[in-house]
């Protein structure tokens, strides 16, 4: 890295949350995070896009996935301590290296755009989910990424994006958002009505990827459950979220496990058995007079809602990721977020979860009779409704 020109305003929010009591994280609806109340952590140069955020096995990191083909390191002594740590296969330094302010889609597709990134604590490799790339995976020394699958059951992967690991059995779950779209092309998976999604399984022992469920609308975010029954899987263009289940009396199956007030990009644990959803847009935004939306919502394991994230208009979230220590990280692909350092403010929560087994419309195997016709008229993908003053997400 090295370079001496200023930092980009766009970087990984580094939060600073206290931890709530254990009686007040029981209760149905813990008080809000304001995410205004954070620091930020700079990427070098004009280097942007940080979508996702991990940490090795030994804590080390973060782990960031950055829009010229990259994964950085963080070391921990200050913002111009960042070293590249992977890249593809196809990566050209003096090609795909280059500052800009907007991530270049002409060079992506051969640079490579990492999006989920997850680490096997046990042999230390990180997978990651590379739009164009397709499934990769690199040692824990770093290096050239290794691509592990390109397409699966003869049907090439077109827009690969989220990604965890069974740290039991080495398992890797990921997703493949459209047969359709590009990355490049992702606002046409919410507003053509695309439900050519597939949500996947790559095995590290026999090199074989298995399709689990096709015709998925816009599956995004994926994470395994802490009991390693179920697979919880963002779906971005109909603001829900899906339970896969892996194992158990419903193997093979999938249900409706929570409907959102937003547009959900990754999912990750919380550590207390809910999820961290990291919401890129709310269903509704008033475009003046209010300066603070929703930026991601936890939810329990039964889908009940618990908490919810604000934020500035700048801030949108792709991933949360909450650490032991009560941190909490942002991914973003925006380029301009501003700290603020404010207490916590309560605020009320949307009401619009859906419980498990309840009924619902299938909004999983593909778009309603009708509703393709009615999202190219109308211009948006009609499971997620916007309303007056919103517009359509930009991821």
């Amino acid at each position: 890295m090295g370079r001496a020109s200023k930092l980009t305003l766009l970087a990984i929010l580094l939060a600073v949350v206290l931890l709530l009591p254990a009686a007040a994280a029981a209760a149905a609806v813990a008080k809000a995070i304001d995410a205004s109340n954070s620091q930020r952590l700079g990427l070098p140069d004009a280097l942007v896009g940080p979508e996702s955020v991990a940490f090795d096995g030994h804590g080390a990191g973060p782990y960031v996935s950055i829009s010229d083909g990259r994964v950085l390191k963080y070391g921990g002594k200050g913002a111009d301590d960042w070293t590249t740590f992977t890249y593809s296969p196809s990566y050209t330094k003096n090609i795909c290296d280059q500052p800009s302010e907007l991530p270049s889609v002409a060079t992506e597709s051969s640079c490579g755009r990492p999006l989920g990134l997850r680490f096997h604590r046990n042999s230390g490799n990180l997978y990651i989910a590379d739009a164009y790339m397709g499934l990769m995976r690199v040692g824990p020394s770093g290096g050239e990424a290794t691509v592990l699958a390109t397409g699966a059951a003869g049907e090439p992967f077109r827009f690969t994006n989220g990604v965890d690991v069974d740290q039991v059995t080495g398992d890797v779950y990921f997703t493949d958002s459209s047969k359709t779209y590009q990355r490049s092309q992702h606002q046409m998976v919410t507003t053509s009505g695309d439900s050519t999604g597939r949500i996947m399984k790559y095995d590290p022992r026999t090199n074989q990827v298995t399709v689990l469920q096709s015709g998925v609308t816009y599956p995004n975010g994926i994470a395994i459950s802490d009991d390693r029954t179920h697979l919880i899987v963002a779906l971005t263009g109909p603001c829900k979220l899906l339970r896969y289940w892996i194992r158990g009396p419903k193997a093979n199956t999938s249900e409706i496990f929570a409907d959102l007030p937003g547009y959900p990009d990754n999912v990750r644990p919380d550590g207390k058995g809910g999820y961290w959803i990291a919401l890129h847009r709310e269903k509704f935004e008033v475009p003046f007079g209010v300066n603070k939306h929703l930026v991601a919502v936890r939810i329990g394991a039964q889908g009940e809602k618990l908490q919810e994230m604000t934020g500035a208009k700048s801030v949108r979230p792709t991933e949360v990721v909450e650490r032991e220590d009560g941190k909490i990280y942002l991914g973003s692909v925006e380029l301009s977020l501003k700290p603020f350092f404010k207490k916590p403010v309560k605020a009320a929560f949307p009401d619009e979860f859906v419980r498990p087994n309840q009924k619902i419309p299938n909004y999983v195997n593909g778009p309603r009779p009708g509703s393709r016709k009615l999202a190219l008229q109308v211009g948006f993908e009609p499971w997620c409704p916007l309303e007056l003053g919103s517009r359509v997400p930009d991821r």
